[in-house]
């Protein structure tokens, strides 16, 4: 599925791609034309969708829409990726229902995903850790409703796979291992020597390891290229049919 209308501002056009972090997020901005690419740290995800580049396509690893009703495996998006990620599965936990993100503990939250809808589904503590990087997301988007023609959800392992020749990159991304494979694909996709980038960013900077570690680099530098995708118009969107929540935001992934 073609991404419909990419947004290009001709050779001043930017695009992101964003992960979150321990200490916020992790932004990889890249010149659609030059190529030229760097990493970008902010505390607040507004800062990146106003920074000075004013990238065009924002692709981002974090829900751009929630449910009313939690289904078992999630969002149909998230099924789907799932679908595609044979052996790394896990790494698409599914989204809770709008409800459930306003709880404070893990057990409250898990409680009111259960009880919104007939299946009786639970929450796992990962996606409970993500609670305040998804409310950030949400509250941004809801507020400011044109941005949803520039933020899409993205995720680094479909991107990954696609870099992979449609093999998902089975290495677990924080070994060695795994680190070494995603930059060999990001270096054959226009994102070379990522790793000495990173950590050249990071002394420039004073940002800690513990802050924000190099596998959540390599996330976003690989939600980048799906930025990219998108803005060309050859991105792929997970479902066909493209869903909405109940204030308009889409519930799709793109890869």
């Amino acid at each position: 599925m073609r991404a419909g209308r990419p947004r290009s501002q001709g050779k001043e056009a930017w695009v992101a791609g964003v992960d979150g972090c321990r200490a916020g997020w992790i932004a990889v901005l890249r010149h659609v034309e030059s190529g030229t690419w760097r990493f970008h740290f902010a505390l607040r995800l507004a800062e990146v969708v106003d920074a000075e580049e004013q990238p065009s396509i924002v692709a981002i690893d974090m829900p751009t829409g929630f449910a009313d009703c939690a289904e078992h495996g999630g969002r149909p998006c998230e099924r789907d990726a799932r679908g595609l990620l044979v052996g790394k599965t896990s790494s698409v936990f599914p989204t809770p229902c709008r409800g459930a993100l306003e709880a404070t503990t893990h057990a409250d939250a898990s409680a009111i995903n259960r009880r919104s809808g007939p299946n009786g589904v639970g929450l796992t503590r990962q996606a409970f850790h993500l609670f305040p990087k998804m409310r950030e997301l949400d509250a941004l988007l809801r507020s400011r409703p044109a941005l949803v023609e520039r933020v899409f959800e993205a995720h680094p392992e479909l991107a990954f796979m696609r870099m992979n020749d449609s093999q998902p990159a089975l290495a677990p991304k924080r070994t060695a291992e795994g680190q070494r494979l995603r930059q060999q694909l990001l270096a054959r996709h226009g994102f070379g020597a990522a790793a000495k980038a990173w950590t050249a960013y990071r002394q420039e900077t004073g940002l800690r390891a513990t802050a924000a570690g190099i596998d959540d680099a390599l996330d976003a530098a690989a939600v980048c290229r799906t930025a990219l995708l998108i803005q060309g118009g050859d991105a792929t969107r997970l479902p066909g049919t493209i869903g909405r929540d109940r204030f308009g935001l889409p519930m799709a992934i793109w890869y």
